[in-house]
């Protein structure tokens, strides 16, 4: 035993040259077995471990236990609570146990020690276990330490980065977004103060938007040259590194510490934020106090900066489509009815790019959106203005209308798309061929990948049908498609290929199947994924994209869509060829055809004349528009803008008239309740309803009433009052 400890290395010389002249045990030759057993043990461990060995306390530790000692004297043979004074009334209560016989432990135990130059908060668990004699008594104790700073940090980071999002995840403007931002982050540091600057556009001084000041803290919002606050301050910022001052009292010149002292601040830690190539914006933490930063804080701070600016860049984007989509409308007042429908339309793609904001998919499809919605613009716009020409043909005005109202549908068909993914529509399986849909999607893609970006698609020989959620279907499709274009790095083909009638095979563990399903593939000619990643993928939360560029969930609906469905995902890559991703669905039949056209032989008998329609729209353009389309009908048309006067004038038995066609996004009572109301008094009325966009239709579906979605033709309602009254 002795011979095993003085060939132990410098911990047993450490020992072994110990004065124990004041200690029970005497020169090691005399320590009891179970010591000299139990020090081999930690001397040998990789663990941090100390012996404590009673009553007095005499304390003994191995290697891997010096760091953290930090800056402690040297404790070998030194009673236990001693060497931890600060922290012996919490420990105290553990080590008696200990010494009673019981195993215990302290779970993340904060610690202030030394790392190199610097002094560091840290976090250990302390074990504490009983050592006995060869009767069994308890003689001391081992004290087995691990360090657990790492996942204390961790777990802290996520909860006020989880926080900041959802304070943030709905604000309108910069101002709310920072006003949250500052004060949450200055809660969880516990710093004095929190601000955030732009800077100005020569990069040589700064103006504080908006800071957050503990109590008797005063606020610093306000205009600063940044030469003001010394070379440091200048050199760090614009060479994109933190200005780091633990106190500016000792660490700066007189009159560069006067600067922060007259904003009342003694250590800061101050983040630049870099964006294409100049000095943009500051934020910074503030204390009045002398404080040594962790590199937790300047973790934390860095990470917050970069996404307060991907938040702020998000409301200012949207704020412009909403400027612009608001002079629009201003300069557009006197276009007839039909332009009117096209301004409905963006106020319907408005409120879905609000939505989009939540969803990275929709987040990536704002510039190709916002590219198609001003081509429209400038197709309505230009054909407005001939037609204000007063020596304008016939021929010439035909085709001035009809250019406006061709694009008007293509803006409602892009609306819709949008709404469907943003999850604005109900949410129901539906059977409908696959390859059209595919091929729909791939004419809205062009728009979204770029122009260096081909995207073809292959179309199978024969129909392919599936009953599957066609929004979550497309979603799907354009999750993998932005992956794809995003690995391309914006230039390359993207190939969308549908085949029916495959098998399933055997991907990822789960057994495949003989049975029929649609294999639809997307192929890119990016450079692959390495073979470490291809199996995390599809993993919630994992992304290879930089901080704020990915959340990590667009796979991972993908993966859920399909196994929902009944099919599954796979993706084949080889470094440098690209990637194939594969999404198999069950393939079903098609529906029967419903005989041709119902609704023209129903037209050609049904007496409109004799039909009493009660129209429930708020709008007065649209209800007048209504109005009219149904007059010109010939149907007897009653039009009301409220809930109210409808269920007033439908009467007790709601027999007053013959169909209702009514809005659902109303004051007071919306459409869905009013009819739910008509149909107790009168269970056979037919009902119509009709929006552009509705989160209870979202939510609750149809409910069983038609539906004519927002814009909509004089065909359009004259085949849905027809097939309502034709079901009732």
């Amino acid at each position: 035993m002795m011979n095993w400890l003085q060939s132990s290395g410098d911990m047993a010389e450490r020992v072994r040259l110990h004065d124990w002249a004041n200690t029970p045990l005497g020169p090691l030759e005399q320590w009891p077995d179970v010591l000299k057993t139990t020090v081999a043990l930690c001397f040998a461990s990789s663990f941090p471990q100390a012996i404590v060995w009673g009553p007095q306390l005499i304390t003994l530790y191995n290697d891997a236990f010096i760091p953290i000692l930090g800056s402690k004297p040297d404790a070998l043979g030194r009673p236990f609570s001693e060497v931890w004074a600060e922290v012996w009334d919490d420990v105290s209560p553990i080590a008696d146990a200990a010494f009673k016989g019981h195993a215990t432990y302290i779970e993340n135990f904060p610690l202030v020690i030394e790392r190199g130059p610097s002094r560091e908060q840290a976090y250990f668990t302390f074990c504490y276990s009983p050592i006995r004699d060869p009767e069994g008594n308890v003689v001391g104790m081992l004290d087995t330490v691990t360090e657990t700073t790492a996942t204390v940090f961790l777990a802290r980071r996520m909860a006020v980065l989880d926080a900041i999002a959802n304070a943030v995840v709905n604000a309108a403007d910069a101002e709310a977004i920072m006003t949250s931002t500052t004060r949450l982050l200055a809660e969880h540091l516990q710093v004095s103060n929190c601000a955030y600057a732009d800077m100005d556009a020569d990069e040589d001084g700064f103006t504080i938007r908006d800071n957050w000041t503990a109590p008797g803290s005063p606020s610093i919002i306000g205009r600063y040259s940044l030469a003001a606050f010394g070379e440091k301050a200048v050199k760090c910022l614009h060479d994109g590194e933190p200005l780091v001052i633990q106190d500016n009292l000792r660490e700066l010149p007189p009159e560069e510490s006067a600067s922060f002292q007259a904003l009342g601040v003694t250590a800061t830690i101050c983040m630049p934020l870099i964006k294409n190539g100049r000095l943009t914006a500051l934020m910074a933490i503030h204390d009045k106090k002398p404080r040594p930063w962790s590199p937790y804080d300047l973790a934390l701070l860095r990470e917050v900066t970069e996404r307060s600016w991907a938040h702020i860049e998000r409301v200012r984007a949207d704020a412009e489509v909403r400027q612009g989509l608001a002079a629009y409308a201003e300069l557009n007042t006197t276009l007839e009815q039909r332009v009117e429908e096209r301004t409905l339309a963006l106020a319907q793609a408005e409120a879905a790019l609000r939505q989009s904001q939540k969803l990275e998919a929709i987040g990536q499809l704002t510039g190709g959106v916002a590219h198609d919605f001003n081509n429209l613009l400038t197709i309505i716009r230009s054909s407005v203005d001939f037609l204000r020409q007063p020596d304008l043909s016939e021929q010439r005005r035909q085709r001035y209308m009809g250019a406006v109202a061709d694009t008007v549908e293509r803006a409602s068909k892009l609306t819709s798309q949008l709404l469907a993914f943003a999850r604005r529509q109900p949410l129901n399986p539906e059977v409908f061929d696959v390859g059209q849909r595919v091929q729909n999607i791939g004419e809205m893609l062009e728009s979204v990948t770029g122009a260096r970006i081909h995207v073809r698609v292959e179309m199978p020989s024969k129909p392919c049908f599936a009953r599957i959620d066609a929004s979550q279907f497309e979603t799907a499709l354009i999750n993998i498609a932005l992956n794809a274009r995003d690995a391309m790095d914006g230039q390359g083909t993207l190939t969308l290929r549908v085949a029916g009638d495959q098998p399933l095979p055997y991907i990822r563990g789960d057994a495949g199947s003989g049975h029929g399903y649609i294999a639809i593939a997307l192929a890119d000619t990016g450079p692959g994924i390495p073979e470490d990643t291809v199996e995390r993928i599809f993993e919630p939360f994992f992304t290879t994209k930089a901080v704020g560029k990915g959340t990590g969930l667009g796979l991972s609906q993908v993966f859920g869509f399909a196994k929902q469905s009944g099919g599954n995902i796979d993706v084949a890559s080889t470094p440098g060829q690209g990637s194939v991703f594969t999404l198999y669905l069950p393939q079903v039949e098609a529906k029967a055809a419903l005989p041709n056209s119902p609704q023209e032989r129903l037209a050609a008998s049904h007496d409109t004349a004799q039909c009493r329609v009660l129209i429930v729209e708020d709008n007065l353009e649209v209800g007048r528009f209504a109005s009219q389309i149904l007059q010109d009908l010939g149907y007897q048309a009653t039009w009301v803008t409220d809930a109210e006067q409808a269920l007033t004038l439908a009467g007790p038995d709601a027999r007053a008239f013959d169909v209702i066609f009514s809005d659902v996004v109303m004051p007071g009572i919306t459409g869905v309740a009013m009819a739910k109301q008509l149909r107790q008094r009168r269970a056979d009325l037919p009902v119509v309803l009709t929006s552009g966009y509705s989160e209870e239709l979202a939510d609750n579906g149809y409910d069983g009433f038609e539906f004519l979605p927002k814009p909509y033709s004089a065909e359009q309602v004259s085949r849905v009052l027809i097939k309502a009254m034709r079901k009732d």
